[in-house]
């Protein structure tokens, strides 16, 4: 059996391409707290502890309901929530626009090779589109967004990782099978998420996710700065041909 050929890679965002959670997410969420009058305040190893919850509205409204039960039972949370996820995105984008949240090792020069080779770009993600723009436009180029033939982001599918969800509308939109695709993670969440959609996975693990299970990953590296477009496809070709 011929193994499956690379014709997509697929991007998570956050912790993947930048290491945006402890210096940019959570300043943005504290700093939005705030702003907002609230009495919040998420250390580092909280804020590690809370990127169990996947999604920033999920998060705030997981640690009001541990924390403070009474606020979280308001008629009015919701919409504290969603506004409070306003502010920290805006919080946020400024951040990224000082240039405090770089791209990973490696990561840009994937992502330019990939591109000359042909190879399709894809981001699946359960941030904000804003912050994937403001990403994208300060650490590759102003245009960089067009750079990428689908982007699935924040709430467009109802379950986030680790379901498959975000994952399959990437893939029905790029129409390439998700054998020819490799997922590029930082998480156990998030290669769950790429596998249970069928999707080869290749995780970068940080910080915060060193030590996690990430059984069946096509492999796991601190990072892709020595990392190159050919080792990727031998990566995935033998990954094919054992699966």
């Amino acid at each position: 059996m011929l193994a499956a050929m690379l014709q997509a890679l697929i991007f998570d965002v956050d912790g993947t391409m930048a290491d945006t959670e402890r210096d940019g997410h959570r300043v943005a969420f504290n700093a939005a707290f705030r702003e907002a009058g609230l009495p919040w305040n998420w250390d580092i190893q909280h804020y590690g502890e809370l990127l169990a919850v996947m999604g920033g509205k999920e998060r705030m409204a997981h640690f009001a309901r541990q924390t403070y039960p009474e606020l979280a039972a308001r008629p009015e949370f919701d919409h504290l929530v969603r506004k409070l996820h306003v502010l920290k995105t805006s919080h946020y984008v400024h951040l990224v626009e000082a240039g405090a949240l770089p791209l990973r090792p490696g990561v840009a020069s994937l992502i330019r090779e990939a591109r000359k080779s042909g190879i399709k770009l894809a981001i699946a993600t359960t941030t904000s589109p804003e912050n994937i723009s403001a990403l994208l436009r300060h650490s590759l180029a102003h245009d960089a967004e067009k750079w990428f033939d689908v982007i699935g982001a924040g709430d467009i599918v109802p379950a986030k990782k680790p379901a498959p969800d975000i994952y399959l509308w990437v893939l029905e939109r790029l129409g390439i099978p998700a054998e020819n695709c490799l997922a590029i993670e930082d998480s156990a969440h998030g290669l769950k998420a790429a596998m249970a959609a069928g999707i080869p996975t290749l995780v970068t693990e940080n910080a915060y996710t060193h030590g996690q299970d990430f059984s069946g990953a096509v492999a796991v590296l601190s990072d892709l700065g020595a990392m190159c477009l050919a080792e990727l496809e031998v990566l995935h070709s033998t990954y094919s041909r054992h699966h």
